[in-house]
């Protein structure tokens, strides 16, 4: 295939994670060592930016600023929540897009994201076959959720999933100080898939497990949790469950007392409350001393507490998405192919069709699930372990993160 040339747009889209900007660095570093890319700009905001032709020239980055990207949590470029529409119904943003592209010769667009990031790349890449203008289009995967479909796992689940077992570990400790019981809830990111909150469990490999861990995988049972924590709390003094924002009922409403609350961009519900709703209840049944802990958005941000081998898969998933187009790849997401044979993980990417990706979501098995419901198998700590080990080298500033600082200088 005859090389392409020109320029090329990243952008970032949905939640942050600990190592999306690791990612996008992948994009950055590798587009700007490749000769057949003329410019590499990053699009503010998602695909916002480049419907509101707001660039930042990535060229005129300090190099030492974007290496500090691969140690700096939330989304540099910034990020949104902007469904377009299906271009059949309503065209107008595709349209724009395709000006945009045409403006600054853009060949290569590459979007860092999860299951409706790719979707939008997905309907961008059809749009832009269609109307005969060729630009090599490559989701780049992003999402703590771990649920885009396909991919062993997804860049960023394993940063959070390291977050939420430290942290359950540390709570762990902490509650049991006293000479008095209680019951502690702590309340994990999850609207369908229970990945993160399986990720609790994985404190138990040194000892300090949650007692429960409920995921929207099963329906939750209010009378036979209350059973649960009840005999657990009189027989040990304490009880620790954790719990997915997700969980739900039979007729599938979420137990959340704030799903009412509001929707985002994608018309999802934004849960939370849950832990204060559980603690409640548990209070008012056992009369036990409880605490709701919700940990909310550090278990995305805390970069701190990354895994390395996230860090690294994560980078590599953008300099693969660079590479595979320059070689004539379109319409692909990069996603990773892994094995835990006999103890030892080896991981390597692979390029997944978007239309195979984009709006599918991948669930914890049943069978990862202990036939009680209140808890994950062996099988899930085996597949979850490997992701999180190594610690991040990330520079210091008076014993504080540096993170990056970009100058971000508009496209003209």
């Amino acid at each position: 295939m005859s090389q392409l040339k020109g320029a090329c747009i990243i952008g970032q889209s949905g939640g942050p994670t600990a190592v999306i900007n690791a990612s996008a660095l992948g994009v950055i570093r590798t587009a700007l060592d490749t000769d057949c890319i003329t410019k590499v700009y990053g699009a503010a905001h998602g695909i916002k930016g480049v419907l509101d032709d707001k660039l930042y020239v990535m060229d005129e980055e300090d190099a030492a600023e974007l290496e500090l990207l691969k140690y700096t949590p939330s989304s540099a470029l910034g990020s949104c929540r902007y469904k377009i529409a299906d271009p059949d119904q309503d065209d107008t943003d595709y349209k724009r897009i395709l000006e945009i592209f045409k403006k600054y010769d853009v060949r290569y667009f590459f979007y860092n994201g999860g299951n409706d990031s790719m979707d939008t790349c997905n309907k961008i890449s059809k749009y832009m076959q269609k109307a005969g203008y060729e630009c090599r289009i490559m989701g780049v995967p992003k999402t703590i959720d771990n649920d885009l479909n396909g991919t062993d796992h997804c860049p960023g689940f394993a940063s959070a999933a390291k977050y939420i077992a430290t942290s359950c570990a540390e709570v762990y400790q902490d509650a049991r100080v006293y000479d008095t019981g209680m019951v502690t809830i702590i309340e994990i990111m999850g609207r369908h898939a229970g990945w993160l909150a399986g990720a609790a469990a994985l404190a138990g490999v040194i000892g300090c497990a949650p007692d429960l861990v409920y995921l929207p995988e099963v329906n939750f049972d209010m009378d036979q949790f209350l059973t649960d924590v009840d005999a657990i709390y009189k027989k040990n003094g304490n009880c620790i469950a954790a719990v997915s924002e997700g969980i739900h009922y039979a007729d599938g409403t979420f137990v959340s007392e704030a799903k009412t609350s509001a929707t985002d961009g994608f018309g999802h519900a934004q849960l939370g409350g849950l832990a204060a709703l559980l603690a409640n209840v548990v209070k008012e049944k056992t009369g036990a001393k409880v605490r709701g802990i919700e940990l909310s958005l550090l278990q995305r941000c805390g970069a701190h507490l990354a895994s390395r081998t996230d860090i690294e898969e994560s980078f590599q998933s953008g300099k693969t998405a660079v590479e595979a187009a320059v070689a004539g790849e379109t319409d692909k997401m990069v996603g990773f192919a892994c094995t835990r044979e006999g103890g030892k993980y080896t991981c390597q990417t692979k390029l997944f069709d978007l239309s195979a990706v984009a709006n599918f979501e991948k669930k914890v098995p049943m069978e990862w699930i202990n036939a009680e419901g209140n808890g994950v198998t062996q099988a899930f700590i085996d597949y979850a372990l490997p992701l999180i080990q190594g610690e991040p080298e990330s520079p210091k500033d008076h014993s504080l993160p540096r993170f990056a600082r970009l100058k971000k200088v508009l496209a003209r």
